[in-house]
């Protein structure tokens, strides 16, 4: 820019020519820098406003869900999935939708769901719930491979102990009753959430192999 060792004159000479010269990229680089703060507020309240909404939404489909008004709860929470696919109150009216369907029935809906989340979810731990929830319907329907395959999926995180629960399950279907003793085991080491359950099945596989 402008060297502060020359005199004032050149100073202002040097002045105008950097100025002929930057002048028009500084004030552009000024009005991009103003849009982007504005732009980042109007963002910012967009999105307040957004998750404001969804959450009203989610407010009503509770009420319906608390009592008993699962037509309605229904609707809402296909109303959420669609119009807020984008927030968390989306992820969890699919989860609400899911148990809906499966209450009616409707097998491939709750798995729909259950897919959804899977797909749309960027929470971990929320994907995690989804797939193991799949995964037991899955098991409950017999599709022991889909459900193993899903399981497999899980990687390391969180509820280890209850996707080995679910091997074990899958095993004892197929009469390999080591793999689901041994599976059953690693969902205790791994601290399955209902832990008294798991020794029961492992107690019974153990008097069933005596």
């Amino acid at each position: 820019m402008v060297d502060l060792n020359l005199s004032e004159e050149e100073q202002v000479e040097a002045l105008k020519k950097w100025w002929k010269e930057n002048g028009r990229s500084v004030v552009a680089g000024v009005i991009i820098g103003l849009g982007a703060v504005f732009g980042w507020k109007s963002w910012n309240d967009h999105q307040k406003n957004i998750a404001e909404k969804a959450s009203y939404h989610f407010e009503q489909l509770t009420r319906s869900k608390d009592t008993g008004a699962d037509e309605s709860a229904a609707k809402q929470a296909e109303a959420l999935i669609s119009d807020y696919d984008g927030t968390t109150y989306a992820i969890f009216a699919a989860f609400d939708l899911a148990r809906i369907k499966l209450q009616q029935g409707d097998i491939d809906g709750c798995r729909d769901q259950l897919q959804w989340v899977l797909d749309n979810s960027s929470d971990d731990n929320l994907k995690q719930i989804a797939r193991l929830r799949l995964a037991r319907l899955m098991i409950a329907v017999k599709e022991f491979d889909m459900a193993a395959t899903l399981i497999s999926q899980a990687g390391e995180g969180s509820f280890k102990g209850e996707f080995n629960e679910l091997m074990g399950d899958i095993a004892l279907a197929k009469d390999d009753t080591t793999e689901a003793h041994a599976a059953y085991q690693r969902a205790l080491d791994n601290g399955v959430s209902n832990s008294t359950l798991v020794k029961m099945k492992l107690d019974d596989l153990t008097v069933s192999t005596e």
